[in-house]
């Protein structure tokens, strides 16, 4: 719960968007209260930097989907999330193919 006299003060926001593997651009802002995530997106210009479209990854705070309509709070990291290449259960199963092949080659 915010007090009377923390109300004036600016957020602290980290807007955070890993366009590859092992790779992460942060950008660290100061904005009013009362600031959306869509107010921090557009404010890092991540999204402009990497030329995608407003809507076109989906968004979250501290790793939980959130709408670009969520007030945010001070220290929140907003975070863009790119699509996966691969579908996770797939991406098991050819682990798993290919840890069995390795065991008979070894055997």
């Amino acid at each position: 719960m915010a007090t009377a006299e923390g109300a004036g003060d600016p957020l602290r926001i980290e807007v955070v968007y890993s366009p590859v593997a092992e790779r992460t651009e942060r950008v660290a802002l100061q904005l009013p209260p009362g600031s959306t995530v869509a107010d921090a997106l557009a404010r890092s210009g991540l999204a402009e930097r990497h030329g995608l479209a407003a809507g076109a990854l989906k968004v979250g705070v501290w790793g939980r989907l959130a709408p670009p309509t969520q007030v945010l709070r001070d220290l929140d990291r907003v975070e863009l999330y790119r699509p996966l290449q691969v579908d996770p259960k797939e991406a098991r199963r050819l682990r798993y193919k290919g840890q069995r092949q390795g065991r008979r080659a070894q055997g």
